[in-house]
């Protein structure tokens, strides 16, 4: 019976221990869970920032606050005003100062109506995420509470942090960074004594006192805050002097928009509400800024209202400054819309890539003669800029100059079927439709492309050729890549390989035909831009001078510039050469002087190349250079222009065996082209000789004297149907080397007429099958059959 008592009375014992127990656990888990994470939810500004923290542009927040995203650290200035200021004992309490508490009631019941709260700092953060609380002492009670456990999670300096960045700083500011920005114009972190003094007074009363508003009552605070600086010997009596003669700031100031585009766009990838440190050099952002805002002045006259432009560091691919558009707030002129990002017509500005694919493959030399005569395929017809013709042009003179037809001949020779596969290996996202949907309009701007990936595409081309001579004359495929505005700090595992869809020595063959600086193309007053810099740059323009582009690149920088409307009006007038070059050349000088290319040596041979035709040198070939070409360029052929003719003895003649004394001839080398491109080339070329005619006594036999420039064998051609739907004449165009020749035409075997000199004539043709034959004085005679087709 005494056991069973002992037992009762310790089950009466344990029961209000248990209680006890589980009441304590209650509360330890209501202090551990009563925080919420995180502990504000509050919609924040985006921000983007420079590469050196520097405000550049910031988007208000959802809710119409500007309040920046939280600080990860306070300023020592307005750590010692905020402190002093609020809640002097922050560093020692745990969250509650009962000094404070008693104080404040003490003070309450003097004044007969609240004055004072007791709230440490802890306290005002929990208060502070606790929006929309009614302020009654069940809630005081709470706050005191959650303001323990506050101290239990975060560190002293990360509820400063807190406070910091949440605090209202009157109006629609909210954290310091914010405040610092929008009264002060600079970081928080910059902010002087009086400065921070300032606006460690505001959040105590943000809806009754903030600049602009009590002016007297704000002073009065800072002021007493900065005696009690000096007081505790925070600053010494020259410092509080000083800061208490600055004056109060007036009104809210508009944020930085340095780069506004580039905050929409850091938005639209899914940054929104982040603080962002870009890439971006805010010196050269602003610099950038000013070219564009210059040369909108001029452009803007002609209807011309966009612009972008874009600054890479080739080495790691950095956007140093990004302009999206213009920035005039002119209404209706689409300088919303971000450029950068925008897909144009490519204009001329694919031609150097052609080229440097050709130079890697073998398919040319740097100064390769190209036809640049009238060029008729399957119906498509391209101009060059000027409308002119010059026979034959070196092809790197055809990529400096841009000429159309050279380009689209080249094209045609290594295939756009194989260059299209080479631009999308190169990742160009815009070139989305297939090879036959673009044909030979390919390196005419018959493809888009953005500003972003024509400059990536480029400065990763210029670092493939630094990187060259640094890597064993090896090539790391990583080196192609977009360029970046937020810096990717991520170690990257070189794959090196021997390969590359350039190769070094094209690249540098490419950038050294784009060093010319005497481009008569376009009207272009050139001498304007000629610099100390050497600069391998590239222009474009559109089909409808829709849009013009400039594209420079040294050893370190690529610029990038495109000029235009961003609803697609084109403007006459407005090309590469003459909109966008200029701004390209300004932003250059802006930027420091850099060295050009290290020559590759291991990818490039020297051989001897004829001086006249740019193909290798021949035996016939009287003039040679020599040349460093790609490795490639072994497999070209040799100079197919210098010909060996045998001449009567005083030279006026060519001559035969079968007509002439072999004793009495003279053999030369001779430099002969094609007549078509003869006609055109000794036009342009007053030191051009053609060949000498024949003997009378002597036949033809070898060389060609004529050539039907249009149409050419097997053409179709559409019957061209005017206005008033009547048939229109077809143009058809023979050249001949031998000036003064009559020339005999005949139209499906009738005689139709006799050209002298000039042999250009209109002919009307029925839809169907035709033959063109051609006869001239010596007894040559050219066929060319055609058709006709209805539209």
């Amino acid at each position: 019976m005494n056991i069973l008592h002992q037992h009762i009375d310790r089950i009466k014992v344990s029961l209000p221990l248990k209680l006890i127990y589980l009441l304590s656990l209650s509360l330890l888990l209501v202090f551990i869970f009563s925080l919420p994470k995180p502990l504000f939810n509050n919609p924040t500004c985006t921000v983007i920032n420079d590469n050196q923290g520097k405000l550049l542009a910031a988007q208000i927040a959802t809710d119409g606050q500007w309040r920046f995203p939280e600080m990860d650290a306070v300023p020592e200035k307005f750590k010692q005003c905020i402190i002093y200021f609020e809640d002097q004992y922050f560093p020692y309490h745990p969250g509650i100062n009962p000094g404070s508490i008693v104080r404040a009631i003490r003070q309450n019941i003097q004044a007969g109506k609240k004055v004072s709260g007791g709230s440490t700092l802890s306290a005002q953060v929990i208060r502070l995420s606790r929006k929309g609380m009614s302020r009654n002492l069940w809630q005081k009670i709470v706050e005191f509470f959650l303001a323990m456990r506050l101290e239990v999670r975060y560190s002293k300096m990360e509820i400063l942090a807190l406070y910091a960045s949440h605090a209202p700083f009157g109006s629609n500011v909210v954290g310091l960074d914010a405040a610092a920005w929008r009264y002060y114009s600079r970081p928080a972190d910059a902010l002087s004594w009086g400065e921070s003094a300032t606006l460690a007074v505001l959040p105590n009363a943000p809806s009754l006192i903030y600049p602009g508003k009590n002016q007297e009552l704000l002073l009065k605070k800072r002021n007493r805050l900065l005696d009690k600086l000096l007081k505790n010997q925070i600053i010494d009596a020259t410092t509080c002097e000083l800061a208490k003669l600055e004056s109060l700031p007036e009104k809210p100031r508009p944020l930085p928009q340095q780069a506004t585009h580039l905050l929409t766009r850091a938005i639209s990838d899914g940054l929104s509400g982040k603080s962002i440190t870009t890439t971006v050099n805010s010196k050269i952002q602003d610099q950038v800024n000013r070219i564009i805002e210059k040369h909108y002045q001029v452009l803007s006259e002609n209807g011309v209202l966009n612009a972008a432009a874009l600054v890479l560091d080739v080495e790691t691919g950095n956007a140093l400054a990004y302009v999206g558009n213009t920035q005039t707030g002119v209404q209706q002129s689409g300088q919303q819309v971000d450029i950068v990002t925008a897909p144009r017509s490519t204009g001329s500005t694919l031609k150097p890539l052609l080229y440097a694919l050709m130079q890697k493959e073998g398919f040319i030399l740097p100064g390769t003669l190209v036809a640049d005569i009238p060029t008729h395929i399957a119906g498509f017809v391209p101009r060059n800029f000027d409308k002119q013709f010059d026979g034959a042009v070196p092809a790197n003179n055809a990529l400096s100059r841009s000429l159309n037809i050279p380009a689209v001949r080249m094209l045609q020779e290594y295939g756009v079927e194989r260059f299209h596969n080479q631009l999308k290996e190169l990742n160009i996202s815009t070139i989305t439709f297939s090879a036959e949907h673009y044909g030979l309009s390919l390196i005419l701007g018959g493809a888009e492309i953005t500003l972003w990936e024509l400059a990536g595409t480029y400065a990763s081309m210029a670092r493939v050729l630094n990187h060259y001579p640094l890597n064993n004359s090896r090539y790391n495929p990583d080196d192609y890549h977009p360029p970046v505005y937020i810096e990717d700090k991520n170690t990257i595992t070189a794959h090196w390989q021997e390969t590359d869809p350039f190769s070094a020595g094209a690249i540098w063959v490419t950038f050294n035909a784009l060093t010319e600086m005497h481009r008569p193309i376009e009207n272009a007053n050139w001498q304007l831009f000629t610099s100390s810099k050497k600069i391998a740059w590239k222009t474009g323009t559109s089909f409808g001078n829709r849009d013009a582009w400039a594209v420079g690149i040294t050893s370190e920088y690529l610029v990038a510039v495109w000029i235009g409307n961003a609803d697609g009006e084109g403007r006459s007038g407005l090309t590469g050469a003459s909109a966008a070059a200029p701004v390209m050349f300004d932003i250059f000088k802006e930027l420091p002087n850099a060295p050009w290319f290290e020559t590759p040596y291991d990818d490039l041979v020297k051989i001897n190349v004829c001086k006249k035709s740019g193909y290798k040198a021949s035996d016939l070939c009287p003039e040679t250079d020599s040349l460093y070409v790609t490795q490639s360029g072994l497999k070209t052929g040799l100079c197919p222009y210098h010909k060996l003719v045998h001449l009567s003895s005083n030279e006026k003649y060519q001559v035969t065996s079968n007509c002439y004394p072999v004793g009495e001839m003279v053999s030369k080398s001779w430099f002969v082209l094609p007549p078509v491109m003869e006609w055109y080339y000794k036009n342009k070329d007053p030191f051009y000789q053609s060949l000498p005619p024949f003997h009378p006594d002597c036949q033809n036999n070898e060389i060609e004297n004529m050539e039907v420039i249009y149409p050419k064998n097997g053409a179709k051609l559409f019957l061209p149907i005017g206005f008033n739907e009547q048939q229109q004449p077809t143009v058809f165009e023979v050249a001949h080397r031998i000036p003064g020749t009559k020339l005999h035409w005949h139209l499906d075997h009738e005689f139709i007429g006799t050209t002298v000199g000039f042999h250009k004539k209109e002919l009307f043709c029925m839809a169907g099958q035709h033959i063109l034959t051609l006869v001239d004085d010596y007894g040559e005679n050219q066929v060319v059959t055609f058709e006709v087709l209805k539209r």
